[in-house]
């Protein structure tokens, strides 16, 4: 992935739906910042595409025909590469959300976003943010309520740098920016995050996020 603010961000988009795949692309070129590196109608040609072009974002739809893009998500993922995956979908099921949070997604971003919002929604994501849209966080909130987990970090026996991280980790960053803000490595920051995931009983930082936001309001 690019690392330097002045050079485009490559993307590869992956949707089945023709008018969507171009309004999106349109949206882009609106924005200085981003590239369109590939764009693909299906999993399987966007996978070829992102072996290819190692893409620093990827806009994916979340329901394909030939191949979901929970599937391409996770290929993505098993693949190791340095790329920021997005899903942009129809979708507000909290089963869906969660099951790709869960699966590494770095943003879940609803169809029906305005386009202004979606700019700045993808913006985020490409400064290594992770985004949701604002309507589905209460979601992701209420399924974390249901599960069992501690109450509190003190009851979660989180470090005092565990504790920073997880702070940062609530306000959107990923692990290259935390580890700056730190000034530590990034693969302390990595460890470290394992851990906190470990301790809160969650599979995503994005969990963690959204617990920990709940938390500091008291609205476990």
């Amino acid at each position: 992935m690019n690392d330097r603010n002045d050079i485009p961000q490559s993307v590869v988009i992956i949707d089945d739906h023709p008018l969507f795949r171009k309004g999106l692309i349109q949206l882009l070129r609106t924005v200085s910042g981003f590239r369109l590196a590939a764009e693909a109608a299906d999993g399987k040609e966007g996978i070829a595409h992102i072996l290819h072009l190692r893409p620093d974002l990827l806009l994916l739809d979340l329901n394909m025909k030939d191949m979901s893009g929970l599937e391409v998500l996770k290929f993505v993922r098993q693949a190791d590469l340095d790329t920021r995956v997005v899903m942009v979908t129809v979708s507000d099921a909290a089963e869906d959300l969660v099951a790709a949070l869960r699966a590494g997604a770095d943003g879940y971003l609803l169809k029906d976003m305005e386009p202004e919002q979606m700019v700045e929604a993808l913006q985020a994501a490409a400064a290594g943010r992770i985004v949701v849209s604002d309507a589905l966080t209460h979601l992701m909130a209420a399924a974390l309520r249901r599960e069992k987990r501690p109450d509190s970090v003190t009851d979660a026996g989180l470090t005092e740098q565990e504790q920073r991280i997880l702070e940062r980790i609530a306000t959107g960053l990923s692990n290259k920016l935390i580890a700056r803000e730190l000034g530590i490595a990034e693969g302390t920051v990595k460890v470290h995050v394992k851990h906190v995931l470990r301790k809160l009983n969650f599979r995503s930082r994005v969990e963690a996020a959204v617990w920990a936001v709940a938390n500091q309001r008291g609205e476990r």
